[in-house]
């Protein structure tokens, strides 16, 4: 992985045409809060890793836990010793195990707390617990494309254009239920009343604009969870009132898919289509309501835009391309290009932040295919105050999920790490890595529709 700061500057006026700006940036002081990209799926390969002395001060690529074998302080030295401390007093990363279960490509992932839920394109939405098949729900259509956690309820975007809503059972933990299908058959009735309610699609066609007319490719929930935005590959993002199901707004956001939604700080929207372009939409309060209003292009560029991720708390957005590359940007007084992060070989399928120290490491074994999706939990069980340590699943077109463990202060992994393979039934088949990678390089898709 090679790290960039120049100073390219992408943010756009909303009259450009290509979208894009270079100025120079200014240096800026290092944030409380660091931040940190796990970006899928990368690919060790040491020419990328030339020049990573280079990387600035606020760069990703320093902050990153992965990058625990570079020496990219500005004092070698200093990095060494610190190295070599991190060696003897935190523990190492591991690769814990891999979750599979021969029923689908592993397309979404969400985690809360020690729950792990995985869609595939089986239908079927597995819940897992402590390495065991703890539970599951199945819906009547359509492959699982999103998972989204808000409270009590459970979101799940489908292929089929539609999103159902899940509740758990009140007497059992393990039992979910279907309380809902968005649109809701309620708001479907009312809004075929009025005639202005449907837009033209196709010539003499036309269908209600609470629809989405392909499939669901990402759902993302405002930060009091009060809204749930879905995106969809008809072009469009909707947004929805979680309290009733009730679709607020359809925008149409692009001229291709919309790949990626992300809510992003001081209460943006930021959407990255398979049209090459990154796009912010911003939150007004208007009578009783809210309406999202286009503000500016962040990026324009020929490949498609395929994954977006924000750290709200340092202030900075990444976005993730079918070249292999992902852009960052960071937030002063506006947003500025903070450099690229150069790595992977095919395309970015997926991105997840937290906040993460100066450390890091290269991993071990990864998938056998395509990283699809990643989710990322706070493991307080093993945390120390002097140690945070990190849950950190990866969901591939291999079938499987893979664990890791993650820690900020950890030193490099040891080669042939071993690692346990679960089945669904808890049974567990001890497994030797091979070769020192954190994850395997993705296979290419066919489509700039992710």
């Amino acid at each position: 992985m090679k790290g960039s700061s120049r100073g390219n500057r992408i943010f756009s006026e909303e009259n450009s045409i290509c979208g894009q700006k270079f100025g120079k940036l200014q240096n800026s002081p290092e944030h409380n809060d660091s931040a940190f990209t796990i970006s899928s799926p990368p690919d060790y390969d040491p020419d990328y890793l030339m020049g990573a002395e280079e990387a600035g001060p606020t760069s990703p690529l320093k902050k990153s836990p992965w990058s625990a074998h570079m020496n990219i302080s500005d004092d070698k030295n200093n990095s060494n010793d610190s190295s070599e401390t991190a060696n003897e007093s935190f523990s190492p990363n591991v690769l814990m195990g891999s979750l599979v279960r021969e029923e689908g490509h592993i397309y979404s992932l969400a985690s809360s707390g020690d729950l792990l839920y995985t869609g595939s394109d089986s239908k079927n939405i597995r819940i897992w617990k402590k390495h065991h098949e703890y539970s599951g729900f199945k819906s009547n259509s359509g492959l699982v494309k999103a998972i989204i956690i808000a409270r009590e309820k459970i979101f799940t975007g489908h292929q089929d254009g539609k999103i159902r809503v899940w509740r758990v059972s009140s007497k059992n933990a393990s039992n979910h239920r279907r309380i809902g299908t968005l649109p809701t058959l309620k708001n479907y009735i009312k809004c075929s009343m009025k005639p202005s309610n449907y837009v033209e699609v196709k010539r003499n066609s036309k269908v209600l604009w609470i629809k989405h007319l392909d499939s669901i490719s990402c759902l993302s929930l405002s930060e009091d969870q009060t809204l749930l935005y879905s995106a969809s590959w008809d072009k469009t993002f909707k947004v929805w009132r979680v309290s009733d199901f009730k679709c607020l707004e359809s925008i149409t956001a692009h001229d291709d898919a919309v790949n990626a939604l992300v809510i992003g700080f001081d209460g943006l929207v930021f959407t990255g289509s398979a049209d090459g372009t990154v796009k912010i939409w911003r939150k007004e309060l208007q009578g009783k309501g809210t309406k999202h209003f286009f503000s500016q292009t962040l990026l324009k560029q020929e490949c498609a835009v395929t994954a977006l991720a924000v750290n709200s708390n340092a202030k900075i957005i990444y976005c993730g391309s079918s070249d292999g590359l992902v852009n960052f940007w960071e937030r002063e007084e506006n947003l500025q290009h903070g450099g690229v992060l150069r790595g992977h070989k095919l395309a970015v399928l997926c991105l997840a932040t937290a906040g993460w120290g100066p450390h890091l490491l290269v991993g071990a074994d990864g998938h056998t295919g395509p990283v699809k999706c990643l989710a990322v939990e706070r493991d307080n069980e093993n945390s120390t105050p002097g140690e945070k340590r990190w849950t950190v699943y990866s969901g591939s077109l291999d079938k499987s999920v893979k664990m890791w463990r993650v820690s900020e202060q950890a030193p490099p992994m040891v080669p042939n790490q071993k690692h346990q393979h679960y089945t669904s039934d808890g049974y567990c088949v001890p497994m030797l890595s091979a070769a020192p990678s954190f994850a395997s390089r993705g296979g290419k898709m066919g489509s700039r529709r992710f």
